[in-house]
């Protein structure tokens, strides 16, 4: 069952964002994921208004999603948003409804 890789995310630093944003698609490549939509037009709707930039990413599986953002490669590439210059909320989903008995 597909999954999909949400991300809401804060730029605070362009310039080392950038460095981040550089590496992730081939790491995303390597992994099976395809990419969805990344930093289009928007409306928020409700909510906070914290994040400017969404991304979602379909995965095959769960695993691949998590092996994705598991991985050492991907790892690497956080650190640089992580060290300021971004805000990023990142949640990974198993696609279908699991209400639906």
């Amino acid at each position: 069952m597909s999954a999909y890789w949400v991300a809401r995310s804060r730029i605070i630093d362009p310039v080392e964002y950038k460095k981040y944003t550089d590496l992730v698609p081939e790491i995303i490549a390597k992994h099976h994921g395809n990419v969805l939509a990344r930093g289009g037009k928007f409306q928020i709707m409700e909510g906070p208004e914290t994040f400017h930039r969404f991304v979602v990413i379909e995965f095959p599986t769960m695993e691949d999603a998590l092996r994705c953002f598991n991985s050492k490669e991907y790892q690497h590439a956080a650190e640089y948003r992580r060290n300021g210059a971004g805000e990023v909320e990142n949640v990974i989903i198993e696609g279908g409804d699991a209400t639906v008995r």
